[in-house]
């Protein structure tokens, strides 16, 4: 597909990954929801100067979102993927991993691996550090959006919340992938990567990659106690993979 190049084709792209998501009932729709809510949230961000340099968040955005949609559409057609969206993705045809699951794998790939690379990818041709408050800013748009997409899962299985906040393991299992330490690691990530180039960048970033697929552990946790919580959720989640996509959307 061509390459996108504004925010109004990033929504219509992942628009119709919903669409396509809701007809063939695939669980990757749920992140693409997820992700729609946040770029439609950094356009009325950029609409509201809310950022310091709006054109320059709009590249960034757009550069960060043609990550996600290549290796989609890459793994759809059964061309190698980076091994972090690997593990995202090998999980949609699983029956047990709950719709929260499939939104931190998700989270985990893009955040971890592919926002650094975006972030040094839009200061290639200035000095990475001007970028660090706008960057702030669209993390805490990351942050701000986790209680609502909760929200949304409680009308999939609305005790979710209760377990979430009353169940120790399964909390420490949330509190083990914070969104904190995610958004930290990726400018960390974007420091590191500033400027490089060639071999040297794509040993960094491969590198990155092995580290972040072997983080998605926590979140798939193969432990018996968190396993028999999950199963027990996914258990309670009610509806087809289309009607837990159409609960999602905002």
């Amino acid at each position: 597909m061509p390459q996108i190049t504004t925010i109004d084709e990033v929504l219509d792209t992942l628009d119709g990954i919903i669409r396509q998501s809701e007809e063939n009932n695939d669980t990757a729709g749920y992140f693409a929801i997820l992700y729609r809510i946040v770029t439609a949230r950094v356009k009325t961000g950029i609409a509201n100067n809310e950022f310091a340099d709006g054109a320059r968040m709009e590249k960034l955005d757009v550069i960060f979102a043609n990550r996600y949609i290549d290796a989609y559409f890459a793994w759809k057609t059964g061309k190698p993927v980076t091994a972090s969206w690997q593990k995202a993705f090998n999980i949609t045809t699983d029956y047990w991993p709950i719709v929260l699951q499939h939104l931190l794998m998700g989270m985990n790939a893009h955040i971890n691996l592919d926002l650094g690379i975006a972030a040094a990818q839009v200061s290639a041709n200035s000095n990475i550090n001007d970028l660090q408050d706008d960057f702030n800013k669209i993390n805490s748009i990351l942050s701000s959006l986790v209680e609502g997409v909760q929200n949304s899962l409680a009308k999939i299985w609305p005790r979710l919340k209760w377990i979430l906040q009353r169940t120790k393991k399964v909390d420490d299992f949330m509190v083990d992938f914070s969104m904190q330490m995610a958004r930290d690691g990726a400018w960390q990530f974007a420091l590191c990567i500033a400027g490089k180039s060639g071999t040297e960048l794509d040993k960094l970033i491969a590198e990155r990659d092995t580290a972040v697929a072997e983080k998605s552990k926590i979140i798939t946790h193969d432990g018996f106690a968190v396993s028999l919580i999950l199963g027990i959720i996914r258990l309670g989640e009610r509806g087809t993979v289309k009607e837990k996509i159409q609960k999602l959307l905002p």
